[in-house]
């Protein structure tokens, strides 16, 4: 088995701050509602950028959203492509040259529905929201080996209570499904994250599973310590990752320096499993030196990365704060592409992939 050890020291995060963040940021998307077409608005009325209801009720567990597609752009002879078009009306019924509505029926020549079903010259957009351009004969292609297609379902909203939020995102032929628990919302006090994954043409070697946690509380319990204090003795961040021939498992523990800056101390442990253990531990002795200098680099380019965006932060507080989180939520990014796909590799959203053991 192998242990690899690194500390790093960054900019501290005040906690009244973040978690007046996570209320407001909460408290605007339990104001919002979504329209007919599946754009989801504000109270201001302003819409979520890139957001998009699939299917299901707006904030109701299985409600199902995705990135709201590219607009269609008429060919040469003023005619819109086969597998793309206009908003489903508002009864939910797709027209030819429409898209898919909530009720998930579509027919010849329009896109797929929310629940990801799609037929000839049709594209679903139950994974993602989106449609592809038809091709010379005027056919839906497939997406090609780097073509992403995204999901996430609501699975539920208790903004007093939690939040669970089911991630699923297929791209380069390998399917992966992230689960996130927020404890508290409001005033997070738990994070928990379960992730798996597998390639569909793939056997048993292309599957892999992990889980992690965050528990908020003892993260600032950790930090407000005294200096001369002993480091906490759980860390409040672990995270494990299972593959058949390997595990893997990571700690994450704080601890406050003289200056109020935190000390960051993260711990990677590994080893084979079955008959890779000897191999394992006989490579490892010739790369020690290069893994452990990844891992050191990899910890170090985290730090940065935090200690850079803490610096862009402005600690705005109230009615301030409230603007600057919806002017974020509503702005459009710049330049974005949102590739679509005919199909969801994991099937409707209540049936599970592989859970992380």
């Amino acid at each position: 088995m192998a242990r690899l050890t690194h500390t790093v020291t960054v900019a501290p995060l005040d906690r009244g701050w973040f978690e007046e963040a996570a209320g407001t940021l909460v408290d605007l998307l339990d104001g919002s509602r979504a329209r007919a077409d599946g754009s989801v608005l504000l109270a201001d009325g302003r819409a979520v950028a890139g957001l998009r209801l699939l299917k299901g009720r707006h904030l109701r567990s299985g409600a199902r959203y995705g990135e709201a597609p590219e607009p269609v752009k008429p060919g040469a002879d003023g005619r819109v492509p086969a597998g793309s078009g206009t908003a489903g009306a508002a009864d939910g019924l797709a027209r030819p040259g429409t898209d898919g509505a909530a009720d998930g029926s579509a027919r010849p020549g329009t896109d797929g529905a929310a629940d990801g079903s799609a037929r000839p010259g049709t594209v679903g957009a139950g994974a993602a929201g989106g449609s592809s351009g038809s091709g010379a004969d005027g056919c839906v292609p497939a997406p090609g080996p780097s073509a992403t297609v995204g999901a996430v379902v609501l699975r539920a909203w208790r903004p007093a209570h939690s939040v669970e939020v089911e991630s699923r995102v297929a791209e380069d032929g390998l399917a992966l499904r992230l689960k996130v628990r927020l404890s508290e919302p409001r005033r997070p006090r738990a994070l928990g994250l379960s992730l798996s994954g597998h390639r569909p043409a793939g056997g048993s070697l292309y599957r892999f599973s992990g889980r992690g946690a965050a528990d908020l509380a003892a993260w600032w319990a950790a930090v407000d310590r005294l200096p001369s204090a002993l480091p906490a003795a759980r860390p409040p961040v672990t995270a494990r990752a299972a593959h058949r021939l390997a595990k893997a498992r990571l700690t994450v523990t704080p601890h406050p320096a003289d200056d109020g800056s935190w000390r960051i101390t993260v711990v990677l442990s590994m080893r084979g499993r079955w008959l890779l253990r000897p191999v394992g531990a006989v490579a490892l002795f010739f790369a020690r030196r290069p893994v452990e200098r990844g891992f050191r680099e990899a910890v170090e380019n985290a730090a940065a990365q935090w200690n850079t965006t803490l610096a862009e932060l402005t600690p705005q507080h109230g009615e301030a704060l409230r603007v600057e989180i919806a002017d974020a939520l509503t702005e459009p990014e710049p330049d974005k592409t949102v590739p679509g796909g005919p199909t969801d590799p994991w099937g409707p959203a209540d049936i599970g992939g592989p859970e992380a053991r």
